[in-house]
């Protein structure tokens, strides 16, 4: 799957996930490979991407750059304060506002 996690003002990651966990508005789930078409708002709360084998762009948050990875089953984690998802076709899209604690 890849996917996208934007904010009104910068490109927070790209690339190849297996998985996302999200703070769905009425309650926590997750998007695994082939999940069902959704648009879902979101939450205050922590959301977890693990890595595909594909690559991946995260934002640095010391430089404000981009550093490029191929590490495969890597962890990222991050909390929003609110948001929303789009999946369709193995494509999400994750607009999210507040992000903070990128690890």
């Amino acid at each position: 799957m890849n996917i996208n996690v934007l904010t009104p003002d910068r490109k927070i990651f790209q690339g190849e996930i297996t998985s996302v966990k999200v703070p769905g508005t009425l309650g926590e789930f997750q998007v695994l490979n082939n999940h069902a078409p959704i648009v879902s708002s979101l939450e205050a709360g922590k959301v977890t991407l693990v890595t595909g084998t594909g690559g991946f762009q995260i934002m640095d948050p010391d430089s404000k750059g981009f550093k490029e990875s191929t590490e495969s089953g890597r962890k990222i984690t991050f909390k929003i304060k609110a948001g929303f998802i789009e999946v369709l076709n193995n494509e999400i899209s994750l607009l999210v506002r507040g992000v903070s604690d990128l690890v």
